[in-house]
């Protein structure tokens, strides 16, 4: 495994994420004032309160857009199309914190003040790094989304998460890279909250494994990126890892071919949204991809239920269609069992496992960690249509973070 490498990291395209994201849409199944009720079942009993603070516009809109879909078909699968759990209907207030966390903060505090005891949502790890200490201070249950910094995990007792985190990715990108001890591993990052997880993340798995691991650090602001992928081809690392989130990802990918990147290395990048398939235009082919989640990776009823219940709103499978559905079937069990009772929702959640679209998932109590199936793909192109082809899946144990008390 000497040759060279070169790996894109969607996350928490959530939070700050991988790759580029299309352009921003309104997210389906919510009123004009924010507040929308789940599902079409009538209720006897007082709403449960729902907060939900996401990208709704900003860099990561799309993003956010899929997430608040998938949310509406968990949430419609896991109440049986009621949208009510014994009764109350569920009820959910958006906030658009377009990605500062300053912003999500304040939406947090306001619905916090406004009765909600569940917040969920967070598209970027800037802004659910915020966010969780609220939970804790305020003891509400919060669950991110795509997001997908690691210190989100074991952050506290009442913060959990419905995507995979930076850990899990780069332990795919791990198991298609054989034995990295002696080689050179360049991280390219944007300097935020998301690239410094994933140099982190990297630095844990990969280093560990004996590969001696540097980064470059772009600022956010940053338009010329030049130096940046010059600085990389200089380097000349057996494996260059591309944690990028955004919409000037194609810039990113532009620059790193003008500069040769791509004519001396083997390239392997994270599978982000659809939106960015046929962005590698001739050498789409030529590329393996890690992912945690694209249509046609499973075929089980939780899936089948989330593809059913987008073709309603319009909408199809994609990354993080998948991270909101699983914080709806997450939110529907911690009211089945909690009520009103934040700690009881906790304390449900710990150590259940379930099925989701991907697979069987379980939530590990000791730090909340969400242990999930994690996939290798190749894209097919057919005349002017780019798809995903799945290569093979990797067990939750395969891929699993180190436990991570809380602190």
């Amino acid at each position: 495994m000497s040759k060279r490498w070169s790996v894109a990291l969607a996350s928490a395209m959530i939070t700050v994420s991988v790759a580029a994201c299309g352009s921003p849409g309104q997210p389906g199944a919510a009123a004009d004032n924010g507040t929308a009720a789940a599902g079409g079942g009538g209720a006897s009993g007082g709403a449960y309160k729902v907060g939900l603070v996401y990208s709704k516009s900003g860099p990561l809109a799309s993003y956010g857009q899929q997430y608040r879909q998938g949310l509406t078909a968990g949430i419609d699968y896991a109440t049986k199309g009621t949208g009510a759990v014994a009764g109350h209907q569920i009820q959910i207030t958006e906030q658009d914190d377009a990605g500062d966390p300053a912003k999500a903060v304040a939406s947090a505090t306001d619905l916090i003040g406004q009765g909600n005891k569940i917040i969920a949502g967070s598209t970027a790890s800037g802004v659910a790094l915020q966010v969780a200490p609220l939970a804790k201070d305020n003891k509400v249950l919060f669950i991110s989304g795509p997001a997908a910094a690691d210190a989100i995990t074991g952050a506290n007792r009442y913060t959990f998460r419905s995507g995979r985190q930076t850990y899990q990715d780069v332990a795919t990108a791990g198991t298609m890279l054989g034995d990295v001890k002696g080689k050179k591993v360049t991280v390219l990052a944007q300097d935020s909250a998301f690239g410094k997880a994933n140099v982190a993340a990297v630095t844990a798995v990969l280093g560990a494994k004996g590969a001696t691991v540097s980064s470059v650090e772009v600022p956010a602001a940053a338009t010329d990126l030049t130096p940046f992928a010059t600085k990389v081809k200089d380097a000349a690392p057996d494996l260059l890892f591309v944690a990028w989130a955004g919409a000037n990802a194609t810039a990113m990918w532009t620059t790193l071919g003008q500069q040769g990147v791509f004519d001396s290395t083997k390239v392997v990048t994270g599978l982000d949204i659809k939106a960015t398939h046929a962005l590698f235009g001739a050498v789409a082919t030529k590329i393996d991809f890690l992912s945690h989640f694209f249509e046609g990776a499973t075929a089980n009823p939780a899936y089948q239920a989330l593809d059913a219940g987008l073709k309603k709103q319009g909408a199809t499978v994609d990354l993080f269609t998948n991270d909101g559905f699983v914080a709806g079937q997450m939110i529907v069990h911690a009211l089945e069992a909690g009520g009103d009772d934040v700690d009881k929702m906790v304390t449900s959640l710990e150590g259940w496992t379930f099925e989701g679209p991907k697979g069987s998932l379980q939530i590990r109590p000791e730090d909340h960690a969400l242990l999930q199936p994690m996939f290798t793909a190749t894209l097919k192109k057919d005349g002017a249509n780019v798809t995903p082809q799945l290569v093979k899946t990797l067990e939750p144990a395969a891929v699993a973070p180190p436990v991570k008390p809380f602190k």
